[in-house]
């Protein structure tokens, strides 16, 4: 990966954490721009083109969260961060919900922000080695490409986030059978985790949402092993 090209949205109200941020991130060869609230963050982010956003949670003006729900509308797979003082499980699924691909909590280690950046980063668009083979699925009256990250339906396109699709190519893939809990976590999100597994969890919800206009298609928890994507014929 080439840290050069990889341009970076860090949006913190924090006048001492910011700049100190960027300046690391900068001296690691990212690209970074800093914005002071949520609505400087979304004037840099709709005039500019960025590989990867960390966004605080709790800021004036617009808030991280509300940032990243208006971001999502226009892009479905630029990675997200949350930078957040808060542990709350609540507010972690929030962010989840929000289409956050990750979160840190502070007080955090450098050492920690640029491993979690670089896993994301790892997984997104940039790097889409995942396991390779087939990237084109049918399931029941949808079409799924898995590289191009769109379910179709009746003409319809529904894009997809990289989660959402990472999750949903696992599916077809076991495709009537069971895909199992761990194996699914440790795949995507490299981490089994009550965190990651509570964030499956979201996204499982999402891609249920995204098939419900088909009868015959369904999936199901199996209980204390994963989910099975059901077609029925």
């Amino acid at each position: 990966m080439d840290n050069i090209k990889t341009r970076i949205l860090l949006v913190e109200d924090d006048p001492s954490l910011g700049p100190l941020l960027q300046e690391y991130l900068e001296a690691k060869g990212f690209e970074t721009k800093l914005a002071e609230d949520g609505k400087k963050g979304s004037d840099l982010f709709f005039k500019g083109s960025f590989d990867l956003l960390l966004l605080d949670v709790m800021m004036p003006v617009k808030d991280g969260l509300s940032l990243a729900k208006e971001i999502r509308v226009v892009d479905k797979n630029v990675p997200i961060i949350f930078l957040t003082a808060k542990s709350m499980k609540e507010d972690t699924i929030d962010g989840f919900n929000a289409g956050a691909d990750d979160y840190i909590t502070k007080p955090f280690s450098m050492e920690e922000l640029m491993a979690r950046l670089t896993a994301v980063l790892r997984r997104t668009n940039k790097v889409r080695a995942a396991e390779g083979g087939d990237v084109n699925f049918r399931v029941g009256a949808y079409q799924f490409n898995s590289e191009k990250q769109v379910l179709l339906h009746n003409g319809v396109e529904q894009k997809l986030t990289t989660k959402e699709s990472q999750l949903l190519r696992l599916l077809c893939v076991h495709q009537n059978d069971v895909l199992d809990r761990t194996f699914a976590l440790k795949t995507i999100w490299h981490d089994d985790n009550y965190f990651n597994g509570r964030s499956m969890d979201v996204y499982i919800a999402k891609l249920r949402k995204y098939l419900k206009d088909d009868n015959k298609v369904e999936i199901i928890n199996i209980h204390g092993k994963g989910f099975k994507l059901l077609v029925n014929s």
